[in-house]
């Protein structure tokens, strides 16, 4: 009796342990169906937000996005070149215009982590032949863009090659500001960290990073500053289907694949060329925490990494989401809005609202104005009177960019129409009375431009730029009297 006894409680027992398991094994089942519809979801509303973006003119290039350390998004869009008979793959490489400055600042610290250079010696101890100031600047200055060094480039001059940027450097003999005072984002600091590079390890800038970061990170596609026709190379180019002049600057530029620009997101994620302190050193600036340093900018409240590069019509940028594990990369040969789709991607991720971008009014007017101002101030008006919900007339920067252009072909009374044209759009930006005041200053009307300074002031009283312009009008206006 007592063995019957037992045989039916165990029985009852399994049968009850095997329910128990059946109704976990479920729940687990359900979860990641449901999981997987999610993610399901979330891609196909990424993938219908680049091609609509896509359709409007408003994204040519290679889209790759990762989250928990898998890529779950990945697609080309659009053509290599102004041609347009070859179309993107993922072989294909861009420059990816400032971030490219990331491989210098590894490379300092991966020699730093040798013991080999020290963050704070000055840089005169590698006898770069500079003047007196180098004596007073360290590396640790030139990561961080706090070094002061008279500026390599200006709106009238870029220097060519290696030897002009020198020359520049080398025959100006005083700072433009006291190292780790302020902040100025320059190539200069760019191209003197590459040479203390050569000369701590006697190689080639370019030869060091291919040994210790290309190599060892496979990345395979990645190539230094390929010649027009080298494999897998794109070519910028506008929306008009113009190509870009080529570049013709300091050397040392490493184009990318989406691959290989992921394997190196990865591997700054993982430690694995530099640890998590070196990697903090170059994120962190503690000179102006606000503008970011070598890695792009570092949102604390978010955890959030970001770092975008322009290089003519080639646009890039990345999203770093440590806290979400989100890796969002978007490289293009076509100017448009790359940094409003990563963010975009960002918060359609996050669960938060977003909106498919809507097609550009710069775009629509832009070839207009260059040949007839007051035509294409018509169209924009046309335009917003049929297709108010198509286009982008509610984002100030649209006619902001096309003045901005105009001012710098020399168009000035064009650019100051466009530019009155957004104020008036815009009564309350003062980002569209400092371009305005801005574009009056060019055409040397300083009352007119000292009034747009005002009102910019009003709307944004930190705006130091405008209070700048104010005090410099003010001087040369008393001058001429």
């Amino acid at each position: 009796m007592k063995n019957l006894f037992f045989l039916l409680f165990t029985t009852l027992l399994f049968t009850n342990t095997l329910s128990a398991q059946a109704l976990n094994t479920s729940k687990e089942t359900k979860k990641i169906h449901q999981n997987s519809s999610e993610r399901k979801s979330e891609i196909n509303q990424i993938d219908s937000l680049m091609t609509k973006s896509y359709e409007r003119d408003l994204f040519n290039g290679n889209v790759l996005i990762a989250k928990n350390n898998k890529i779950i998004y990945q697609k080309s869009f659009g053509f290599t070149d102004e041609t347009k008979q070859t179309k993107l793959n993922d072989k294909s490489i861009f420059n990816i215009g400032s971030i490219a400055k990331e491989f210098n600042a590894v490379a300092i610290m991966i020699l730093v982590e040798r013991g080999l250079l020290n963050l704070d010696d000055p840089i005169s101890k590698y006898n770069l032949g500079l003047p007196k100031w180098s004596e007073k600047v360290t590396t640790r200055h030139l990561i961080n863009y706090a070094s002061g060094i008279p500026k390599i480039e200006n709106k009238l001059i870029v220097p060519k090659n290696d030897e002009e940027a020198w020359k520049i450097l080398r025959n100006s003999d005083t700072l433009l500001f006291e190292p780790g005072t302020n902040y100025m984002y320059d190539n200069g600091n760019v191209f003197l960290q590459r040479r203390i590079i050569e000369k701590v390890t006697g190689m080639t800038f370019q030869q060091f990073v291919i040994k210790n970061i290309v190599n060892p990170l496979k990345m395979t596609n990645s190539v230094f500053d390929p010649t027009f026709g080298s494999k897998n190379r794109t070519s910028c180019y506008d929306m008009d289907n113009v190509r870009c002049p080529e570049l013709k600057f300091i050397s040392g530029w490493l184009w990318v694949d989406i691959n290989d620009f992921y394997k190196w997101t990865e591997a700054m994620n993982t430690n694995h060329l530099i640890s998590k302190e070196s990697f903090q050193t170059l994120l962190n600036n503690p000179y102006a925490k606000e503008e970011g340093g070598s890695l792009g900018r570092y949102f604390e409240k978010e955890d959030l990494q970001r770092h975008n590069g322009v290089s003519y019509k080639f646009e890039s940028i990345f999203l770093n989401d440590f806290k979400n594990k989100i890796t969002i990369i978007l490289v293009s040969n076509n100017l448009n809005r790359v940094w409003d789709l990563g963010h975009t991607i960002h918060n359609l991720m996050l669960g938060k609202e977003y909106e498919i971008p809507k097609k550009s009014i710069y775009q629509a007017v832009r070839k207009e104005s260059l040949y007839d101002v007051n035509k294409a101030i018509k169209t924009y008006y046309l335009l917003k009177e049929n297709s108010k919900n198509e286009y982008s007339f509610e984002n100030s920067s649209e006619l902001n960019k096309l003045g901005y252009e105009l001012l710098r072909l020399g168009n000035i009374d064009s650019a100051i129409k466009i530019f009155s044209l957004n104020v008036t759009e815009f009564p309350k930006s003062a980002n569209a009375y400092d371009s305005l005041g801005e574009a009056y200053f060019n055409k040397k009307e300083y009352q007119l431009s000292i009034g747009n300074y005002q009102k910019s002031l009003q709307l944004e009283p930190a705006n130091n730029n405008a209070k700048e312009m104010i005090v410099k009008i003010n001087q040369l206006l008393s001058i001429k009297k």
